[in-house]
């Protein structure tokens, strides 16, 4: 793996190609190296469109979906001057995506003059934090510079503050909720975030928000958190942000909701059943990661999609969450929710 070459950004108006195919968390782990990018240069990143909402000034956004990219794995196509013209025009290109597909490394390797550093998606070892990875793709080594943080934009904002007075929020306790993830096995059992939910409302009087996002709508299975909550959906990814950091605390699993909650600075309570909090825990000052701590995980991904008992995330307890939550320094001046655990 190549090193972050600065020698190819002489002068402050170097444009920077990044090609980054990775979905919310992965993104959100992505951000200090992506950071550090756009400080240099100019950067014109192609990934999901809904990230536009998350990434820092000098940053522009691209569809991963774009021609110009799903061209570069033809390989039965002719070496195209569009190619060329779009991506040779760059200082460099950075490319987390296609590194094991030869037609795409021969096309873009073609079409930079050998300016493109390609990237695994993955590190080779599993226990390095896929932030760290990413940072030393760049050889960036300084701890400091590897939390995730996210700038909320101004509309964003002012759509917040509306909805806080539409919903007679200002001056409640706020608890989000966000019960999904990208796989249903990652996820804490919805009787559990019930009874949380119950429990926040009758300690603070305030009240449990539950985030739904496509995923969730798709898959169901909340039906009754729901009931229990005040639920809203249709959010794009920087309303969710600015909800979230008006919130008193977060509480979600493994999930890249949870950490876009950690990037915005709010308190964040992590469930982690079978996948590794040393690759995978959220970073930032205000998190709290809680597992199970059970002799089979983590896992792997068939090993989680098989599981009989998923006893990672089903013998995690409420009481043990509200437990940790109620130890807080944020909450325990909250009514009633550091004095003593009951459910």
């Amino acid at each position: 793996m190549k090193p972050f070459d600065r020698s190819s950004l002489t002068t402050n108006s170097a444009r920077l190609c990044v090609i980054f195919p990775g979905a919310l968390g992965d993104f959100i782990c992505f951000l200090p190296a992506l950071r550090i990018l756009s400080r240099r240069a100019q950067v014109e990143l192609y990934a999901h469109s809904e990230f536009a909402d998350l990434v820092p000034a000098g940053v522009t956004v691209r569809s991963l979906e774009s021609a110009e990219i799903t061209r570069l794995f033809l390989s039965t196509a002719p070496e195209d001057s569009a190619s060329q013209d779009q991506f040779g025009a760059y200082a460099a290109v950075y490319s987390w995506m296609g590194s094991q597909q030869p037609a795409f490394v021969q096309r873009l390797q073609a079409a930079t003059l050998g300016r493109c550093k390609l990237f695994p998606f993955r590190p080779a070892a599993t226990t390095e934090h896929q932030t760290e990875y990413y940072l030393r793709c760049l050889a960036v080594t300084e701890s400091r510079r590897s939390e995730p943080s996210i700038t909320l934009r101004d509309e964003a904002l002012r759509w917040c503050e509306n909805f806080w007075t539409e919903h007679a929020l200002t001056g409640r306790a706020v608890l989000t909720i966000a019960p999904g993830s990208g796989a249903r096995e990652k996820n804490w059992p919805e009787e559990f975030f019930i009874a949380v939910a119950k429990e926040w409302r009758e300690r603070t009087g305030g009240i449990a928000m539950l985030l739904v996002g496509p995923v969730e709508a798709a898959r169901g299975g909340i039906d009754r958190l729901r009931e229990d909550c005040l639920a809203v959906s249709d959010l794009t990814l920087s309303q969710v942000a600015a909800v979230i950091s008006r919130s008193a605390v977060y509480l979600g699993n493994d999930s890249g909701i949870t950490h876009l909650a950690a990037a915005v600075g709010v308190p964040t309570v992590a469930l982690f059943g079978p996948s590794d909090p040393r690759q995978w825990a959220p970073r930032g000052r205000r998190v709290t990661v809680i597992s199970r701590q059970v002799d089979c995980s983590p896992c792997s991904n068939s090993t989680m999609k098989s599981c009989p008992h998923r006893a990672c995330l089903s013998e995690l307890s409420a009481e043990e969450v509200i437990g940790v939550m109620g130890k807080l320094p944020e909450l325990t001046s909250l009514t009633r929710w550091g004095a003593g655990i009951r459910v």
